[in-house]
């Protein structure tokens, strides 16, 4: 029902070194959002994770996969997992991380808040219900530290910017633009979500529990944290004037 509601859904899986979790993440969202199709977008994993997921699309027509050449970052990842999807005729795009981080038994909630008008729905570990688990303390400090500066650098009215498990409607990727979008890692979910805001679209944050990986290694890197400092601070100073006209209105 949620699927005619709100048209066909495309949930896209990127992998790097995933094959100890995309079985178990694939199961788990066929059973949360069985209309749903997914696309498996593989940086030419070293591991095999790209076979697994040519032996999981065989035999499942709803299951697709991309392979890519090689690592070249998780906001290329989207934009062309993005651009296959909305060549293929699909209306809502989902973000999820192929680690079991977000939980596919919660996509239904973020769906539902999409079809009840928003344009990008977040799945949030700040808004009052998120949480995370077996996150040591250090990491959730640095998370609610970067997401504290993004929202006062960049005005926006988000709690968790930098947050991964998201729904577009394929409208508002159409309405913001793609083509010049250059940031990677956590820096491109802020971008995003920027971008949404700026076009005077709806986001809605729905909370989420967020469960730290338990096989495989994280991609969290200094050069992924460093790129997100520079690029939320540019922005913040140039979007400066026009936050400060706006309120002198």
């Amino acid at each position: 029902m949620m699927e005619r509601e709100l048209g066909r859904v495309l949930v896209i899986v990127p992998t790097y070194n995933e094959r100890d979790n995309l079985p178990m993440i694939v199961e788990r969202l066929r059973a949360a959002v069985p209309e749903a199709h997914l696309l498996i977008a593989d940086d030419a994993s070293p591991d095999g994770t790209g076979e697994i997921a040519d032996a999981l699309a065989a035999d499942d027509e709803r299951i697709h996969v991309m392979h890519r050449p090689g690592k070249q970052g998780l906001g290329a990842a989207y934009i062309a997992a993005f651009r296959w999807g909305i060549a293929e005729g699909f209306d809502v795009l989902v973000e999820i991380d192929a680690d079991g981080s977000h939980r596919p038994e919660e996509l239904p909630t973020l769906l539902a808040a999409l079809n009840d008008g928003a344009d990008l729905v977040i799945g949030s570990r700040w808004v009052p219900g998120g949480k995370v688990v077996n996150w040591p303390a250090s990491r959730e400090l640095l998370s609610r530290g970067a997401n504290l500066y993004t929202r006062i650098m960049l005005g926006l009215p988000v709690r968790d910017a930098t947050a991964g498990f998201r729904a577009y409607r394929v409208s508002t990727l159409e309405k913001i633009g793609l083509d010049d979008v250059q940031s990677q890692g956590y820096c491109f979910q802020v971008d995003l979500t920027l971008r949404t805001v700026r076009n005077g679209l709806r986001v809605k944050e729905v909370p989420i529990t967020f469960v730290e990986r338990t096989a495989g290694a994280s991609k969290m890197s200094r050069a992924v944290f460093v790129e997100a400092l520079w690029r939320v601070t540019a922005w913040g100073i140039t979007g400066l004037p026009a936050r400060l006209r706006r309120r002198r209105r």
